[in-house]
């Protein structure tokens, strides 16, 4: 299974044989090693996993349920054999684009950054979004072993490079398959929902950020800045900001009816319900 790259590529999963194997096929035969960890599928996924990839290694669910704590744990105990890693969700895929980017890259003699940003491009039901924000966000995922690490309380996941980094052109392609099901879609983010406001209780009892957020810092620097902007906004009003924001200022709008399912779901779905969450945890603690 092996590749010509040197190149471990870690790989998440539960129940996830609607995407993993697009995911697999897309580093098959290029990098060095894949790993998979699966916490507990009931589905296919284990057995799509063992076609592809070099291990596959089980993590019980209860302990796995925060991605980056697991993958936190990959980098902790794994066998990774390769200096350089890439880090994976099972809906992610490596375009052949970058594929020969990050071969070019990693064959160079000298390596000076210890980290790559890769741009993502987002599918939403079957179609690229290319605005709103989403047609250039760009994600930690190509770093070297020992110089990235993941906050296994965040919610999101996100790499943290000592030292300096830099970004590749060709793009990452995310879609999820199964949230081409409106029901699974907001059934997710019902739980996810949950989790965001449980995160940013404890955020705003003072739990740090593993970085200092800066506005004008790197990309997850200025994400962290902007989240600490977003705890200070009101409840049940930045959803509707978000939404303004997203829709009309980053001009979600040009992406048509799949704009608008798509923003309208992550503002009065998803953040919408991450209000009404906080705010009954709020009220809880309350004497």
């Amino acid at each position: 299974m092996s590749g010509n790259v040197p190149l471990t590529v870690l790989v998440t999963t539960r129940n996830e044989e609607l995407n993993l194997e697009r995911t697999l096929q897309s580093v098959h035969g290029f990098a060095d090693q894949i790993l998979v960890i699966d916490s507990e599928s009931t589905d296919r996924t284990q057995e799509i996993a063992r076609q592809w990839a070099d291990e596959v290694h089980n993590l019980p669910y209860e302990h796995g349920r925060i991605i980056p704590w697991i993958f936190q744990w990959g980098l902790e105990h794994l066998p990774i054999r390769n200096e350089w890693i890439l880090i994976l969700e099972a809906d992610q895929a490596v375009t052949p684009a970058l594929r020969a980017e990050i071969a070019a890259l990693l064959a160079r003699p000298e390596i000076r950054e210890n980290g790559f940003y890769l741009r993502r491009r987002q599918i939403f039901r079957g179609k690229p979004l290319r605005f709103g924000g989403y047609g250039g966000k760009h994600l930690m995922k190509l770093f070297r072993r020992g110089h990235g690490a993941l906050d296994p309380v965040e919610q999101d996941t996100r790499v943290y490079i000592q030292g300096p980094v830099g970004r590749l052109r060709a793009p990452l392609e995310e879609h999820n398959r199964k949230e081409d099901s409106i029901l699974f879609y907001l059934e997710k983010h019902l739980r996810y929902a949950d989790a965001f406001a449980r995160e940013e209780v404890e955020r705003r009892r003072g739990l740090p950020w593993r970085i200092t957020p800066r506005l004008f810092g790197a990309p997850d620097e200025r994400v962290l800045w902007l989240k600490t902007l977003w705890y200070r906004m009101p409840l049940y009003v930045r959803p509707f900001l978000y939404f303004i924001y997203r829709y009309f200022v980053l001009l979600g709008i040009l992406d048509g009816k799949n704009g608008l399912i798509f923003h309208f779901l992550q503002a009065f779905w998803f953040r919408f319900v991450v209000d009404v969450r906080l705010d009954e945890l709020q009220q809880r603690q309350d004497p």
